[in-house]
């Protein structure tokens, strides 16, 4: 059976004589490592505290990166412990309800209508001034 570590115990190990990161659901103690990482021992300390999951993968890690982490493994995290962080949604990926598409239907209706409506109202006063004057 896996060692089980809460995240508490995770967070408490975040320096560099002593450090603990959370990868996918296991805890890795990288201290003996830190000063040989590749990216340098401030990447790592970064992702301390936290679930460094994204982190890594936005790296896209070599399949020799991931092997040499399995010697780092010291078990898993209790994810009963991990704290609930809200996952960060671009506006443009948010599901969009009825409400908000007839809003922004009108207002990029009124993007193009209040400069037309001004054009039409400077070449109306134009034509009106021009027919007083003849």
């Amino acid at each position: 059976m896996a060692n089980l570590i809460s995240f508490r115990d995770v967070a408490k190990h975040k320096c560099k004589n002593d450090c603990w990161i959370l990868i996918h659901g296991k805890v890795y103690d990288i201290s003996s490592f830190i000063d040989e990482h590749p990216g340098g021992d401030n990447v790592l300390l970064a992702v301390t505290g936290k679930d460094a999951s994204t982190d890594f993968d936005d790296v896209n890690h070599s399949n020799e990166a991931k092997e040499t982490m399995k010697k780092y493994c010291i078990g898993d995290v209790d994810q009963s412990t991990v704290p609930v962080t809200a996952k960060y949604i671009p506006p443009w990926e948010k599901e969009s309800t009825a409400e908000t598409t007839k809003e922004e239907t009108g207002n990029k209706m009124l993007v193009y209508l209040i400069p037309l409506l001004i054009l039409g109202v400077a070449f109306v006063l134009r034509f009106y001034n021009n027919k007083q004057t003849s």
